[in-house]
């Protein structure tokens, strides 16, 4: 065993004769334990918080989504279809087209995206586990299904036939406008049904059946805005994307969740490494103990390091014991809080102790990455405060 080392485990065992410093000694441990578990208890309740915010995409967002890189629509060919059809990676895609039109209902109005979805949508997504009344659409109906917020903001209910649900929809062309059919397609809308996963969402979309939609905006029945993509459970992503962009030749973007919420990701990555660099400066704080009681420890056992030094022992070998010992007392420390913050997190995980709501748990996640940074973060920060106090150890202290 490494000398160093050795006698770094004995003075880490072993109590001083001085009340004072184990107080430090203590405090310091207690600091390390605490604040080791402080971190990983917050990075789990944010990880939970990730994982909270993002389910609401998830609903509605696919695994993968084809765009067009110019342009609003993409023509897709038999013979796309044929090749789309030979991926093993995927087990269901759903083909949509979508615009954002003007909606009106008993003298109200409301600009939402008019959204229309085949047959195979709710195979790919899992937007009928949002549905709050009502059933999902059928096919070659007019039959709609609306977001709660867009049924609020006009105050619409489901199946009203008293009063009637109308999109407009601009004409393309040119010339004079004299009246509004000469502007604007007209169609009447049966609400059916309606969603309610988060505010945004749902003051967003409206649901149809694709060909209403294709037919409202005049595509052709080849001519889509999106294809919705839903991969196999254990399927390499990057593969699929490489194949789909083969196919397409390049023409259009393929799209992950991470990437059709980039600015959502952004703003809880933002606030996790925040949080994370805040906590990282109160566990420095709390190290400044940990240096002060290694400098007592050196001091107490300067007639030691004396003798250690007349023997031959070289200085570096002098610096590493304290180097050692606060980096093992660190890492002991570190490792206690991690015990600690996962009993904590798993407590909370299991019998909702802590309530945000009367019927919603405040989320926590225990991952192997939370408890890999707190292991990293606190022992590293740990061995530097251990080595600027062991850098205390010199000629001029043993003379």
């Amino acid at each position: 065993m490494n000398f160093s080392l050795y006698i770094a485990k004995r003075y880490l065992k072993s109590n001083s004769k001085n009340t004072a410093i184990n107080t430090i000694n203590w405090i310091a441990s207690i600091g390390i334990i605490a604040g080791s578990m402080a971190l990983f208890v917050v990075l789990s309740v944010f990880s939970g918080l990730i994982d909270f915010s993002l389910s609401f995409t998830n609903t509605i967002d696919p695994d993968l989504k084809i765009v067009p890189k110019t342009g609003k629509f993409l023509t897709l060919s038999q013979e796309e279809v044929n090749q789309i059809n030979k991926l093993t990676d995927i087990t269901h895609y759903s083909k949509t087209a979508e615009e954002r039109l003007l909606f009106t209902f008993n003298e109200k109005q409301q600009v939402a995206i008019l959204k229309g979805v085949d047959s195979v949508f709710t195979k790919v997504s899992t937007i009928e586990e949002g549905l709050y009344g009502g059933q999902w659409i059928e096919p070659g109906t007019l039959q709609v299904v609306v977001g709660y917020g867009i049924s609020q903001k006009l105050s619409m209910g489901l199946m009203d036939f008293h009063n009637v649900f109308q999109v407009f929809v601009p004409k393309a062309g040119k010339g004079e406008i004299n009246t509004p059919d000469d502007a604007f397609l007209t169609q009447t809308l049966v609400p059916i049904g309606m969603y309610a996963i988060s505010e945004e969402i749902d003051l967003k979309y409206v649901f149809c059946d694709l060909e209403l939609a294709q037919e409202m905006l005049f595509l052709k029945p080849n001519q889509f805005s999106t294809i919705e993509i839903k991969l196999k459970p254990n399927a390499d992503e990057n593969q699929v994307v490489q194949k789909l962009n083969s196919i397409f030749n390049d023409r259009v973007m393929v799209k992950n969740r991470a990437q059709l919420n980039d600015s959502l990701y952004k703003m809880l990555n933002t606030e996790n490494i925040a949080v994370y660099l805040i906590f990282t400066l109160v566990i420095i704080v709390v190290l400044f103990n940990l240096i002060g009681a290694l400098i007592m420890m050196i001091l107490e056992k300067k007639g030691n390091l004396k003798t250690l030094y007349n023997l031959g022992t070289e200085i570096k070998s002098l610096k590493n014991i304290f180097l050692f010992q606060g980096t093992l007392l660190c890492f002991i420390g570190t490792l206690i809080g991690l015990f600690l913050g996962i009993v904590i997190v798993l407590i909370q995980d299991y019998f909702k102790l802590i309530m945000i709501t009367d019927s919603l748990a405040y989320p926590v996640k225990l991952t192997l990455q939370n408890i890999l940074i707190v292991l990293a973060t606190v022992t590293v920060l740990g061995f530097v405060a251990s080595y600027i106090a062991a850098s205390r150890v010199n000629k001029k202290l043993l003379q």
